[in-house]
């Protein structure tokens, strides 16, 4: 048994033998031509051609993977009109009197090595992008098609790399998982990866023997197992048949309402880290995303993330949700989420020090970056902002100052941002003790429970020694959550929940008797939760 190792792009076990995938490789030689004009002909055809072909794609990926999915398909068509792209090719046609397919070659190259040396992450993958239209367009010249990938049986895909265009002709019926040696998670590929809900490994160095070779990959660990022994192979047999058991008894709930017996419809939603757990949101139907934990564009990187970069996030994230709420909680870093290039203090409590709204308050040319590129991102979908650790009505008001400020700026520059929901974090008691004047500034209230909790009883929630006091279910807990609901709903806000409380099925029917209006989960969560919603019967 071998046993490779790489990073999960999408969890899951897929138990079957391989197929390597070789690309076509289009060889083109430069050729000295006398017909210029013949040669810019046969270019623009093949442009158009190739321009076809990608709309033909973007029809499919749209029927499969939804709106956000397709869009790197009408990207590519955008490439294709890109008057640096064309006046490239067709300079070289004129002046050096070469081919087509050199001249789109070269300049596909030439390209592609601007952008991967670029410093944004996402720039960089548009490198693979410009490779991959280039390619469309010389096979276009030279009257093929891609190779595609083809299998009898469905087996598990390993490929050095597969473009979009690749990714999304897959025969998903024929297609148990897929693995690479290149990619990465930010690459269109990873998104379409995870919406397809293909279970996908990249950066695995596998070797090129393995053609049909029995294997496993595990999505969850982020493992390649081929030829596994007897032990392994029973072992993920029994795991997969598990989860599609449980898959397939919660996914009849897919496509059902949020309703109980007696007709109380509650908002669903799913909390996420980043891009990578959208298409888990997808695949558990949530409603929405009642929590995008924007402070992990922050963990995982080595320095400030700039407008752009978050920007692009934001608006993936937005467009795949196509028009269901995405509710983004504003950096929240501070306590046991430390950043290096923040450079924070060492604090004795930093539970409660220098940790989220205060950091951003403080430092507000961080927190406008991030809310320009939130907003900016609001055009593409319906957005909505909360602010994490409120303890005071003058924070609300500073927050919403900068808000104003940033609303501002992108008028007077024609940036255009959707209406955008203003909503706080009701996470310590000072802000539930308050709730009846915090919810005269707001939209929405979002209780985090874990902190609310772990403040109300004085209690580190990470503490293993005090596990056994510790107790999310304390009558203080639930009656502060009572008076929450309660003040927010006489100023005419609604009212969620997005703490790991909101999972507890134990205290569904509680909180729905309480009046909240939202739940937000860990996607797994969704379905279970929804089981629980349907029920009950309130009256």
């Amino acid at each position: 048994m071998e046993v490779s190792s790489g990073k999960s792009v999408y969890g899951g076990i897929a138990v079957g033998r391989i197929c390597i995938f070789h690309k076509e490789e289009s060889q083109v030689k430069r050729e000295t031509v006398s017909d210029t004009d013949r040669e810019l002909a046969r270019f623009e055809h093949a442009r158009e051609s190739a321009k076809k072909q990608l709309h033909g794609l973007y029809e499919k990926a749209l029927q499969e993977v939804g709106e956000s999915g397709a869009m790197i398909f009408e990207v590519h068509q955008m490439m294709l009109d890109d008057m640096d792209f064309i006046e490239s090719v067709t300079n070289m046609i004129k002046t050096q009197k070469v081919n087509a397919e050199f001249a789109v070659a070269t300049t596909g190259d030439h390209l592609s090595q601007v952008f991967a040396a670029m410093e944004d992450a996402y720039m960089r993958e548009r490198a693979a992008d410009l490779k991959d239209i280039s390619n469309r367009v010389i096979m276009a010249l030279q009257g093929r098609e891609g190779a595609g990938i083809h299998s009898t049986e469905p087996s598990i895909i390993l490929a050095e790399d597969l473009a979009p265009s690749e990714t999304v002709q897959l025969d998903k019926s024929k297609v148990l998982a897929f693995v690479t040696r290149l990619g990465s998670t930010n690459s269109h590929t990873a998104i379409l990866a995870r919406t397809m809900s293909i279970p996908a490994l990249i950066g695995v160095d596998y070797k090129e023997d393995m053609d049909g070779k029995m294997a496993v990959v595990d999505g969850f660990k982020g493992e390649l197992y081929v030829e596994p022994d007897e032990e392994t192979l029973t072992k993920y047999e029994k795991q997969k048949a598990e989860e599609d058991e449980k898959r397939r008894l919660l996914f009849d709930l897919r496509g059902h309402e949020d309703i109980t017996k007696d007709g109380r419809k509650i908002n669903l939603y799913a909390n996420i880290g980043g891009v990578k757990d959208v298409a888990s949101v997808l695949a558990n139907d949530a409603s929405g995303i009642g929590l995008f934990r924007s402070e992990f564009l922050y963990l995982e990187s080595s320095g400030y993330p700039g407008e752009e970069e978050q920007f692009q996030a934001y608006k993936t994230v937005v467009e795949t949700m196509a028009g269901k709420k995405v509710i983004i909680r504003t950096l929240d870093i501070g306590a046991d989420k430390q950043v290096d290039y923040f450079k924070l203090d060492k604090e004795e409590n930093p539970a409660m020090g220098y940790r989220a709204i205060r950091i951003c308050l403080d430092r507000q040319d961080v927190f406008k970056t991030q809310l320009r590129a939130i907003f900016r991102a609001s055009h593409y979908g319906s957005v909505s902002i909360m602010f994490p650790m409120i303890i005071s009505v003058p924070e609300v008001h500073q927050a919403k100052e900068l808000v104003e400020e940033v609303k501002n700026e992108l008028r007077a520059q024609g940036i255009p941002f959707g209406d955008v929901e203003i909503g706080i974090m009701i996470e310590t008691p000072a802000a539930a003790v308050i709730s009846d004047l915090l919810a005269k500034e707001v939209d929405f209230f979002s209780v985090g429970t874990n902190d609310l909790t772990q403040y109300t009883l004085a209690i580190d929630r990470q503490n293993p020694k005090l596990d056994n006091i510790y107790d999310a279910h304390h009558e203080a807990v639930l009656r502060m959550l009572q008076n929450i609901v309660d003040n927010g709903h006489k100023e005419g806000c609604w009212v969620g929940i997005c703490g790991e409380l909101g999972a507890d099925t134990e205290l569904t029917e509680t909180f729905l008797r309480m009046g909240f209006d939202e739940l937000s989960v860990s996607p797994s969560m969704v379905l279970p939760v929804r089981a629980k919603i349907r029920s009950i019967t309130l009256q």
